[in-house]
């Protein structure tokens, strides 16, 4: 007897009994006071049939419809039922969907404003730097490796001086081999500080007029730079950024619409800070 007591399974069964009896307690007053009728509309199948094709590419079959009613039914019961034992009370990840559907709601509103031209021609106007183009440059590097050479910054001068001196020389050779490449076209500063760190990038682009300069300083060593074209930042006519403008306009009315909204929802609480004094809103 003692050996069976102890089988998994028979605990298993023994919860469930358990489980079964105290929803037989619960349940019956919990209904009573939970909508019984279900409801399969027209509106219901339409429903289950737009997500099955959704997902599927195709209606379903009168099998597949009669699962989906089936299984619509009974989720429908079992989540009156678990409101019904408040098994939604205290719970963070319900209470987490429930905010989020919210948000939905909210940011589905904000998307029902359509912008006038004279709209998109004002924030473009009132927010220039979100459109502006910026610096950029073509060059290409020789590459010094501080941990292999005695005097990396007295040989990259020593390079620089022979280059300005009029003597040439082949750029693929001169330097130490790096895996990364050595010449780029008209590039943008935050392209280069990703590649070679941000004291790397603002030195380059901080270096006046073209040709080779240096050296600059980066998380491999040093390098001499050629420049070889650069552009400064400038900010393109209205028409050549209007969708970038409009896109960027339909967001900013989102997240506006959506503080609104939820401003007006705040203000129907009064919110309580028990870590502040008086009440706020």
């Amino acid at each position: 007897m003692n050996s069976i007591l102890r089988e998994p399974l028979v605990h298993f069964l023994l919860i469930g009994a358990a489980l079964f009896v105290l929803f037989g307690f619960v349940s019956e007053d919990e209904t009573a006071g939970t909508e019984s009728r279900i409801e399969i509309t027209d509106g219901t199948v339409e429903r289950l049939i737009a997500g099955w094709e959704k997902t599927w590419q195709r209606p379903p079959t009168e099998v597949e419809l009669r699962g989906l009613v089936d299984g619509h039914i009974r989720e429908e019961v079992f989540v009156r039922e678990a409101l019904a034992l408040g098994l939604d009370a205290d719970d963070v990840i319900i209470r987490r969907r429930l905010a989020q559907k919210m948000e939905f709601i909210t940011e589905d509103l904000g998307r029902l404003v359509a912008p006038q031209e004279s709209d998109l021609r004002r924030f473009f106007d009132e927010n220039p730097d979100m459109f502006r183009e910026p610096a950029r440059l073509s060059f290409r590097l020789i590459y010094f490796n501080t941990d292999s050479r005695a005097d990396a910054a007295a040989d990259a001068r020593r390079l620089l001086e022979t280059i300005r001196s009029g003597r040439v020389i082949d750029p693929d050779t001169a330097g130490d081999r790096l895996m990364l490449d050595s010449s780029y076209e008209l590039v943008a500063e935050r392209d280069v500080s990703r590649l070679f760190g941000s004291r790397f990038a603002a030195a380059l682009f901080a270096a006046e007029g073209i040709g080779w300069q240096g050296p600059f300083e980066s998380g491999y060593g040093l390098h001499l730079a050629e420049i070889l074209d650069r552009r400064a930042a400038r900010l393109p006519d209205f028409p050549v950024v209007r969708d970038d403008v409009r896109s960027a306009w339909l967001e900013a009315e989102r997240k506006r619409v959506e503080q609104e909204v939820f401003e007006r929802l705040k203000s129907r609480y009064e919110i309580v800070d028990l870590t502040r004094e008086g009440p706020s809103r």
